[in-house]
């Protein structure tokens, strides 16, 4: 994400699928398209011609409700983005795409803090009713290639989830039993790039394990192909109809966080900067950029249009919202600068307006990044306290994921994860 904030979409990646997509993010699409009912009359040969043939995801006439309920999740509007796919779940009640994008709401609101108990039950039955609703698809008709389809991304979501709580062998089954779902649905319709998405996470994220996951590759026999990965995200980042914008977020991610490749991360930055206006945090992405390529005035025009959007917000909660982010990259400038005393500075500053019923997102990562800004100080007590107090937060916000990998390996000058 999802979706959009693209938080643990990282966070899976610094452990997890989402790493495997954020870590959404995932693959994920679909619409339905109403099949052309056969005369009683027709002849028994054109009636079995019509049993064998496969049903495809169409480019050519996307479902408009599942687009725009996707673009509503890239703007954080997931109020408007739920109706959308509860009127689709209404209208098509034995297809999986309603019901699959219903648990993308939910991950979505996990992925920009909302880390509740209530959340996590609901992902979870979600995910788990989208299966059930493919698996019955499947047994209907398998040459429908999109039950394989959603099916496949619900697997993938529910591994990442597993991953998430390194429950290792469950995640990486649940991957590979994706895997497997997207490559039927690709048989069956060669022309789906959707797929890709899935195909690509897969390939680029088994490439780069490491331990009990590596081995784990090896009991699949499965030889990731980052390379290949890459290629995959990148086909469906611009020729794929519903995955498009999460392979675009996947590829933020990786060339961010894992490739450090800035060059090749900053156009899909910009991209969804210019489509998703409402989402403050494509600026900030885009001054992370900056930082790492140590173009200090384009970092502050980022710091200034964050705060221009600020300056417009009619509600405080708004104004603040948008207000923390400049102040959060701020701080990631410092810490990239080993700066670390101003770093902390701005991230008290961020603590001081806390909001932990509308944006909890910037509580637990704050914190987190004073215990950064330690480590980098070589105060390695000092900063597993703050770890520790991320762990013990009734809301991680997806923060404890990152801590626990900062608990068992200090962060050092230069870690990409700085700009987390």
């Amino acid at each position: 994400m999802l979706v959009g904030h693209s938080k643990p979409a990282v966070m899976l990646s610094g452990l997890s699928v989402t790493e495997v997509n954020s870590l959404l993010r995932i693959s994920k699409p679909a619409f339905f398209q109403t099949l052309l009912f056969v005369a009683l009359s027709l002849l028994p040969g054109l009636l079995e011609a019509a049993e064998i043939q496969s049903l495809k995801l169409h480019k050519g006439r996307p479902n408009p409700d599942v687009i725009q309920g996707i673009n509503h999740l890239y703007d954080l509007e997931f109020d408007e983005a739920e109706r959308l796919f509860s009127k689709i779940v209404a209208e098509k009640p034995d297809y999986p795409v309603g019901y699959f994008y219903m648990a993308m709401v939910t991950w979505s609101r996990l992925s920009v803090g909302f880390w509740t108990a209530e959340n996590l039950k609901e992902y979870v039955e979600r995910i788990d009713l989208t299966m059930s609703v493919a698996k019955k698809g499947i047994e209907k008709n398998e040459k429908d290639s999109r039950n394989y389809f959603y099916l496949g991304g619900a697997l993938g979501f529910k591994g990442r989830f597993e991953l998430m709580q390194q429950k290792w062998f469950s995640s990486y089954n649940l991957a590979y039993d994706s895997i497997q779902a997207l490559r039927t649905s690709q048989k069956l319709d060669p022309d789906n790039k959707d797929v890709l998405l899935g195909l690509g996470i897969y390939d680029y994220y088994t490439a780069k394990l490491s331990g009990v996951l590596k081995f784990l590759t090896y009991l699949f026999l499965h030889r990731g192909d980052k390379e290949e990965g890459l290629r995959k995200l990148n086909v469906a980042a611009n020729e794929a109809v519903y995955s498009g914008l999460e392979a675009k977020s996947m590829l933020i991610h990786i060339y961010l966080y894992l490739e450090e490749d800035y060059d090749k991360a900053l156009p899909f930055i910009q991209d969804l900067r210019a489509k998703f206006a409402k989402n403050p945090r494509y600026p900030f992405f885009e001054g992370l950029v900056h930082i790492r390529r140590d173009d200090d005035g384009r970092y502050r025009e980022m710091v200034e249009a964050l705060r221009a959007e600020s300056r417009k917000k009619k509600t405080r909660t708004d104004l603040v919202i948008w207000e923390n982010q400049a102040l959060y990259l701020e701080a990631t400038y410092h810490l990239f600068r080993d700066q670390t005393q101003q770093a902390r500075n701005k991230l008290e500053a961020i603590l001081s307006q806390a909001d932990p019923e509308l944006d909890p997102d910037m509580i637990a990562w704050p914190i987190l990044k004073k215990g950064m800004s330690y480590d980098l100080e070589g105060k390695r007590e000092k900063a597993l306290e703050h770890y520790r107090q991320v762990l013990k937060m009734e809301n991680g916000a997806g923060a404890q994921f990152l801590a626990e990998k900062c608990i068992d390996e200090a962060p050092k000058k230069g870690d990409p994860f700085l700009g987390y």
